[in-house]
């Protein structure tokens, strides 16, 4: 049975839940949502299997997500599911996915999960570190091998239902998703920066360039911060709220730098 995961990922969480779930389930394809931004119209999967992972940012799916469910056609799939992963609440995400296909094509995702992970968006909270960080990342493989379990069996799994979630999409993400392609105006570069064009490299929207020998972004951020927590020396700052100088950084220790670039279609 052929499956396709479709993923975006910034800090590699999303990215270790297909790759998961794609060793669960074999036979399995992992496309980079991001790599798909030029493909034009209507995206038909050749698959028996449809799955769709990514973060949640403020409780809604990120915009280059919903851009392409949105282009996404499941109505000939048998089976299909969609996985979301958060340092908090966000189920409200996987209702909004849902909707989405609805008005596209008449057909909803079969089962919907939302896996806790490492928060890492600094300016909210230091993102957890050491046994804490340890053990939520213990507690998520033994959640995902049981979704895998429910995928192979073909399982129905609604979304659940979270009010809070649910108002916090609301009051949230329509400001974030008109403004999330500007908001790297917010980003900054300290002295401390070392050319070395990690941030370039890790960008899943390939959004910055080096100039001068500094990173330039070029305003079709999805704020995933990868460039931020891949900095070697921390020397990029997100100066919006409580900002990040300080507080943390954090990837899946599974990522690396070629996971990223795989996303750019490289």
């Amino acid at each position: 049975m052929k499956t396709i995961i479709y993923y975006f990922t910034g800090t590699g969480n999303s990215l270790a839940v297909a790759k998961k779930i794609a060793a669960a389930l074999k036979d399995c394809e992992q496309v980079p949502i991001a790599s798909l931004v030029d493909t034009p119209g209507r995206i038909v999967p050749a698959a028996d299997r449809v799955g769709i992972v990514c973060p949640v940012y403020d409780a809604g799916i990120p915009v280059i997500v919903k851009d392409f469910a949105e282009r996404l056609d499941i109505s000939a799939i048998p089976y299909t599911f969609g996985i979301v992963t958060l340092g908090g609440t966000g189920v409200s995400a996987l209702h909004q996915l849902n909707k989405i296909l609805m008005q596209g094509c008449r057909k909803k995702i079969d089962a919907s999960f939302a896996v806790k992970m490492p928060g890492n968006f600094p300016p909210v909270g230091v993102p957890p570190a050491g046994e804490k960080k340890e053990e939520i990342l213990r507690k998520a493989d033994a959640q995902l091998a049981a979704i895998s379990v429910a995928i192979q069996k073909g399982q129905t799994v609604p979304p659940g239902f979270s009010p809070l979630s649910s108002l916090m999409r609301i009051l949230l993400y329509p400001p974030f998703a008109k403004n999330v392609h500007t908001m790297d105006t917010s980003f900054s570069v300290e002295d401390t920066c070392t050319s070395c064009g990690t941030c370039a490299k890790v960008c899943p929207t390939g959004n910055i360039t080096m100039e001068k020998e500094r990173p330039a972004w070029h305003h079709k951020c999805e704020l995933c911060c990868a460039c931020l927590h891949f900095c070697p020396v921390e020397a990029i700052q997100l100066n919006t709220m409580r900002g990040t100088k300080g507080r943390g950084r954090y990837r899946h220790p599974d990522l690396k730098v070629e996971d990223m670039k795989a996303q750019q279609g490289e």
